[in-house]
């Protein structure tokens, strides 16, 4: 199972992208548990400077816009 974090602050990309990762989990049928961040100073304990950020598994893996679908696909 995967624990994937959306860093942001609730702003229409950080939806989108949490929308996005939900979908492809589902179309994959891989299991997630998909953590909501928008908490500013957690954000930037990431060193996420851009949101919204995509953290796998402890290790950020994106940050700044929504994530293309093949790049969500490859983390999962």
């Amino acid at each position: 199972m995967k624990i994937i974090k959306v860093l942001g602050t609730g702003c229409a990309n950080c939806r989108n992208t949490v929308a996005l990762v939900e979908t492809v989990a589902r179309e994959k049928g891989v299991e997630i548990v998909l953590e909501k961040v928008e908490d500013l100073p957690s954000i930037m304990g990431y060193g996420v400077m851009s949101t919204p950020g995509v953290v796998v598994d402890g290790k950020v893996v994106h940050a700044g816009g929504v994530p293309s679908r093949s790049k969500v696909d490859s983390w999962l």
